[in-house]
């Protein structure tokens, strides 16, 4: 399978978004981390594909439904387009932690799929994220893993289990700004 040119995978939660430990659960609190849209409009232009895959336990806790989910990312898509900017594909996985599930972060079922829509491989793809199991499903799929400070970052650079050689970053800004100069 041909590798992925130019394909870049973010988490949502964390990396995009504002998190929360209470899990964001509507459109009001969907906000955008300062300067993610600008960054992300900046990897669109300069010809960068983007994906999002995000784990949403909220849906299988019943703290949300799949149309809060969907006005959810409706918002991102609206605010991102008013910077020039697109998600070419968007998948996440509705499985709470204790269920069977193949798609829910650590596992690579989401980066699969994304592989699978664009048939090609992962081999190299930076996925930016602020969780260990972000870090791990790239490596599950020989993607290159990116962990950015903000959302649940800091916590997880303080366990010390983060994959060997993994770049760090303040913010989703200072990740594309590394990768649109490479």
């Amino acid at each position: 399978m041909k590798p992925c040119s130019k394909l870049v995978i973010l988490d949502r939660d964390g990396v995009i978004n504002q998190d929360s430990d209470d899990f964001i659960k509507s459109v009001d609190e969907w906000m955008p981390l300062p300067g993610s849209l600008e960054a992300m409009a900046r990897l669109t232009q300069a010809g960068w594909t983007i994906a999002v895959a995000t784990n949403q336990s909220g849906l299988a806790r019943g703290l949300y439904d799949e149309a809060a989910l969907h006005a959810m990312h409706a918002k991102m898509r609206d605010l991102l387009a008013a910077h020039g900017g697109r998600v070419d594909y968007l998948v996440y996985c509705p499985h709470g932690p204790n269920e069977a599930s193949t798609c829910r972060k650590p596992l690579p079922g989401m980066y699969e799929e994304i592989a699978a829509h664009f048939a090609c491989s992962l081999q190299g793809v930076p996925v930016i994220g602020d969780s260990l199991r972000d870090l791990q499903a790239a490596v599950a799929v020989d993607a290159r893993p990116i962990l950015v400070r903000t959302g649940k970052g800091e916590r997880t650079l303080a366990t010390g289990e983060i994959p060997v050689a993994t770049p760090v970053f303040d913010n989703l800004a200072a990740a594309v700004d590394e990768l649109l100069q490479s």
